[in-house]
């Protein structure tokens, strides 16, 4: 299905933050989760992810797992204290990858990891049920 076939699924405003370097990985998510019904907020690193999340605590994050500056890995376990310290629960987090990151990923929380290139159908899925 294209992006433009899908239907608006959703009226909740509140941001889902996705997190990659690929400029053009990221602009795409944006339009896919903005068709989707939820705005989406850009950083295009683990740093300015976790700027962007402490400032508008997201519904939901999309982050890519291998990033310059802080990774995605150190983006969630910094994110992890963060809702720690704030005594708030952590967003669900769907982690893309290009490269397998089961064992770089044991001891953070992550809801799913999809291998890039990841299905557009698959991920709507996903966070439809995430998110309910």
């Amino acid at each position: 299905m294209t992006l433009q076939g899908r239907a608006h699924l959703a009226t909740d405003t509140s941001p889902i933050l996705i997190v990659d370097d690929e400029v053009a990985i990221a602009e795409t998510l944006a339009e896919f989760v903005t068709e989707l019904g939820y705005t989406p907020v850009l950083a295009y690193n683990g740093q300015e992810a976790l700027s962007l999340a402490i400032e508008r605590w997201p519904l939901l994050i999309i982050t890519d797992y291998m990033m310059p500056v802080l990774n995605g890995v150190d983006f969630v376990k910094a994110l992890q204290e963060e809702a720690s310290d704030r005594r708030q629960s952590l967003p669900p987090i769907i982690m893309l990858s290009a490269v397998s990151t089961a064992r770089a990923i044991e001891g953070i929380h992550v809801e799913t990891i999809l291998a890039k290139p990841f299905d557009l159908d698959e991920l709507e899925d996903l966070i439809q049920r995430l998110l309910k």
